[in-house]
């Protein structure tokens, strides 16, 4: 899938080159706490988890009750699952070890 033009720019590539060169889970703790807020941070990590259970055909009352995320995030989430840029899909297929179709 292509780019998102209206998010390649110069400033996006480079955050993106500087993830990419994070070896470590503790080096990737330290630059997201020192780019992100707690708080930004965690909501990221629960629209991963929320995508997870969605994957694995959890119900919405499942997964606000495990992640504490809103209807409206969770229904967020479904539409990229399926309709977006396969970020999701790429992650998870990784952290599950299954190959990307």
């Amino acid at each position: 899938m292509p780019v998102n033009p209206r998010l390649k720019e110069p400033l996006t590539d480079q955050l993106f080159a500087g993830v990419l060169l994070l070896e470590t889970e503790e080096e990737c703790y330290q630059f997201f706490e020192d780019v992100c807020t707690i708080g930004e941070l965690k909501a990221m990590a629960q629209r991963l988890e929320v995508a997870r259970m969605l994957k694995h055909g959890r119900t919405y009352d499942d997964i606000v009750a495990r992640t504490g995320a809103s209807t409206a995030t969770i229904s967020r989430v479904k539409r990229c699952l399926y309709y977006g840029a396969d970020g999701y899909k790429t992650i998870l297929a990784r952290l599950d070890g299954e190959e990307i179709k």
